[in-house]
Formats: structure tokens, C-alpha cells, sequence
């Protein structure tokens, strides 16, 4: 027998130290894992029946990959080849084979028929916990989905256009009442305990609205809307804090920025939220102001300056 090169060992180990560091370096991405093994959650009621699903599937798959593999396991070592015997010429099992068909699709029905008994909490907007004033409203039932355009009948509603271009994420507010309408980027403000429903576009190419813990992903696609929602519980704010904040960022390869696209919902009190966008939407006025009389200074600075030259 030919011996192995002396350095073939080392390249093995090699091998296996990158692999064990590539390993452990997704394992330490959080903001790339969102979870690492179920979908975090936590922060909507949406995200919270999301991973429900996702852990009811991930534990029927266990169960049946643990008994699929243990059976070929156990065959493996029970029927291994022994010096001496010969192997037992098997033609098939009946009641076997009936017994997996008919237990599979048990489980197929099951999964299916969960999944539409939870698929109406995750797609349909709830009402708002609060009204207009902050004060709690009683619950009520609404049918609505991501592509429809119905919204929450009872209490306050929050609705945000949501445009996702290279690279940054831009939200345009409901004006208030004789107010400028506000535009903020990457930081979403939104009040606690009310129901966001969310439009979402792009401007260039196709990005995805992602905060992992308010809910799933949501493409944003040129010259289409898409939709969805979200509603942060009343008392999600820490004690002794006035916001509560979920990271996130867009999760389509959008271009070479795309990793420095970052996303933030800032959840406040309903009174801070509005005094917050009363404050955003006087300053934008405020500037326009400014703007629109710098530009008047300079048109009036140019007309005289010519009149001047033409009377000399």
C-alpha cells in the first residue's frame, strides 16, 4: 500500500479548524441568524403566532427525522454483514408500508389544517388596544389581509408608507391636522398598542422589510405595494423608559450596500409618539421657511443688482 503524503494530515486539519471557525462565526452573527434556530419573536402578536407555526412544524419534523433515522440506524447495526450468514431475502411488508403511508398523511393534514387555523392571526390586522385619546378599547374581529385594503374598525390606526431605496429605508407619516407631513429615515417612530399597517414599495430595486421580531419579511417591490402590519404591546416599554426599540434590516441582496441597510421601530406612549411628530413636522415646516426666504432674499438681491447695472 502506498503511504499518505506527510502532508495530507495537515491540510485534514486545516480543513477541519476552517470549518469549525465558519461554523462559529455563523453561530455568533445574531442579526444574520434572527433566532439561530426559531424565529424571534416577541414583539407583535403576528411574530409571536409565526413562531408558534414554525416550532409546532420544527417539532413534528423532529419527531419524524429522529424516527426514520433511528430506524436505519438500528437496521444498520441489527442486520450488519456477519462472516458466515446470509442475507434474508425480504419482498416487502403490508401493514408496514400501509402503516408509514397512512401515518404521513395524518401528519400532512394535521400540519395543513393548523396552518390554516393560525394563518388568519398572522395576515389579518387586529384593532388597536388603544384609542385615539390612549385609552384601552375592547377587542374585536376583522378580516383583512396583506393585499387587501381593509383596516382596523375599532380604536386608532397608524398607517406608514414604507419605500425602501439604495440604501436606506424611508417612511412617510399621516399629516396631523394643519401639520407638515413628516418623512424619517431608517428610524421608524411608531405608538405602542396601536395596530401599524404598513405600505410598502421601493424606489430602484427589490429590497425586503424585515424587523425579526415584529413579524416576517415583506418584499418591496418597484411599482407595486405590498402589505402588512404590526402592533407592539401597551406594556413592551421597560419601566423606566419612555421607548421600546426592534433592529432590523433589509434581507434582499439589493447592491453592494446592502449589508449597511439598516432598519429600527421605536415604539413610544401614544402621547409621545404624537408629541414627537408635532415636533418633526414644525421643523420641517420651519425649514421650508427658512428655505423659501433664503430663496426669496436671492431673487430679490439678483433683480436689484441687474436694475442697478441698467440704470448706470
Amino acid at each position: 500500500m502506498v503511504p499518505l503524503p506527510p502532508h495530507r494530515p495537515r491540510l485534514r486539519r486545516l480543513a477541519a479548524t476552517l470549518c469549525a471557525s465558519l461554523l462559529a462565526l455563523a453561530i455568533v452573527a445574531v442579526p444574520a441568524s434572527a433566532g439561530i434556530v426559531f424565529p424571534e419573536s416577541g414583539g407583535s402578536q403576528n411574530a409571536d403566532d409565526i413562531k408558534e407555526l414554525y416550532v409546532l412544524i420544527f417539532a413534528l419534523a423532529l419527531v419524524v427525522f429522529v424516527g426514520v433515522e433511528g430506524a436505519l440506524i438500528y437496521a444498520l447495526v441489527r442486520y450488519r454483514a456477519r462472516r458466515g450468514r446470509t442475507a434474508a431475502q425480504i419482498h416487502g411488508n403490508t401493514r408496514l408500508e400501509i402503516g408509514w403511508t397512512v401515518g404521513a398523511a395524518v401528519i400532512l393534514i394535521f400540519i395543513t389544517a393548523f396552518t390554516f387555523i393560525k394563518l388568519p392571526a398572522i395576515k389579518d390586522p387586529p384593532p388597536s388596544d388603544v384609542d385615539a385619546s390612549g385609552n384601552p378599547v375592547a377587542s374585536a374581529t376583522l378580516l383583512a389581509s396583506t393585499n387587501q385594503k381593509q383596516v382596523p374598525g375599532e380604536g386608532t390606526r397608524l398607517n406608514l408608507r414604507v419605500n425602501g431605496q439604495q440604501y436606506v429605508w424611508r417612511y412617510r407619516y399621516p399629516a396631523q391636522e394643519g401639520k407638515t407631513p413628516v418623512l424619517s429615515y431608517v428610524d421608524m417612530v411608531v405608538p405602542v398598542g396601536v395596530t401599524v399597517t404598513l405600505d410598502i414599495t421601493a424606489d430602484d430595486v427589490v429590497h425586503s422589510w424585515w424587523i425579526p421580531k415584529l413579524g416576517g419579511k415583506m418584499d418591496a417591490v418597484p411599482g407595486y405595494v405590498n402589505k402588512t402590519w404590526f402592533k407592539i404591546p401597551v406594556d413592551a416599554i421597560p419601566e423606566g423608559s419612555d421607548r421600546v426599540v426592534f433592529e432590523g434590516q433589509c434581507a434582499e441582496l439589493c447592491g453592494r450596500n446592502h449589508a449597511n441597510m439598516y432598519a429600527r421601530v421605536i415604539g413610544m406612549r401614544l402621547d409621545d409618539y404624537e408629541a414627537w411628530l408635532g415636533e418633526q413636522s414644525d421643523a420641517i415646516e420651519a425649514q421650508q421657511q427658512e428655505a423659501q426666504q433664503k430663496r426669496e432674499e436671492r431673487s430679490g438681491s439678483g433683480a436689484g443688482g441687474t436694475g442697478g447695472g441698467g440704470s448706470e
